[in-house]
């Protein structure tokens, strides 16, 4: 079954309980110092890995695995912590979807200076995005997509990355089922969320070595998903987006940047304890009630909108 017949309706209930039992039975064999998991956490990577049990257990492992090995940023998911930079209006989740059900996210990189916060740091809240919004039932099955406006981009941005941050960094892109690979070279997929696509705008000719450092650990599927548009993006970015999803800075018609930028980081802020609590938890399986997501994503998008 393809992720693209997959919508988390009626018909994939059968399927995914059955996966879920599986799923479960050969995860605390691999684990054996964990004695329960929830189905609400395990059935993000069912989602990611469209259903498929073993492709399922290889992304859970690979998770726990990935926490274990980068406690610098996996223990380090505390909005308050990175509030100035979020300040910024570095980072946003638009409060409207794509139109096929993605999220949509956008990172503002010149907002970043590197004089003041660390790569590490950065990075970390695309993982505290990355926590929250995997727990949303419609981002399991339709991922997301993200926007990276590099203007603004400089040889101190440059000059924090290298090879093992590339990897970590690379090793949360999870793209589904047909990504797997067994080939040494890539970075294993150890994040339960499909990335859809990656869109850079205003990108100088001297950022292409950092994503050359990068490139070599994506699998295929990733690196075809990459979209350059440079300048001009206004003209190519209505290409994959409608306008009523983009800001206008971006050549939309929703709400403006500054304002959704902030709609997110009051929403980072308000979710500071639970993601405390994934950051501390063995094995980051924290569950809460699946409509929180919902009411807050609803109400964060007519809030917008209205304003």
């Amino acid at each position: 079954m393809s992720g693209s017949e997959l919508g988390g309706g009626p018909e994939d209930l059968e399927p995914l309980g059955r996966g879920l039992v599986d799923l479960r039975r050969r995860a605390l064999q691999e684990l054996a110092s964990v004695r329960i998991f929830s189905d609400q956490f395990l059935t993000k990577f069912l989602w990611a890995r469209d259903l498929d049990v073993e492709l399922s257990l290889k992304l859970l492992l690979n998770y726990q695995r990935w926490r274990r090995e980068s406690p610098e940023i996996s223990r380090c998911l505390s909005p308050s912590s990175v509030l100035g930079l979020l300040n910024t209006t570095y980072h946003a989740v638009l409060p409207q979807r794509d139109h096929s059900g993605s999220r949509v996210l956008i990172y503002r990189i010149g907002q970043w200076d590197p004089k003041d916060w660390l790569a590490f740091q950065v990075f970390s809240v695309s993982l505290m995005t990355s926590e929250i919004i995997s727990m949303e039932t419609e981002t399991q099955t339709q991922g997301l997509k993200a926007i990276f406006d590099l203007q603004g981009w400089s040889l101190g941005h440059a000059l924090q990355f290298n090879p093992s941050l590339a990897r970590k960094i690379s090793s949360v892109l999870s793209v589904g089922q047909a990504s797997w690979t067994h080939n040494s070279t890539y970075a294993k997929d150890s994040f339960p969320l499909k990335v859809r696509g990656i869109h850079l705008v205003n990108e100088p000719m001297f950022f292409r070595p950092v994503l050359a450092m990068i490139r070599p650990f994506l699998p295929d599927k990733i690196r075809k998903r990459i979209h350059m548009h440079g300048a001009h993006f206004q003209d190519t970015l209505s290409d994959f987006f409608s306008p009523s999803v983009l800001p206008p800075e971006y050549g939309g018609e929703g709400p403006g940047i500054e304002g959704v930028c902030q709609a997110w980081t009051n929403q980072l802020l308000q979710s500071e304890q639970l993601l405390q609590q994934i950051a501390t938890h063995p094995t980051g399986d924290i569950t809460i009630p699946p409509e929180d997501c919902w009411i807050s994503e609803t109400v964060e998008a007519e809030q917008l909108l209205e304003g």
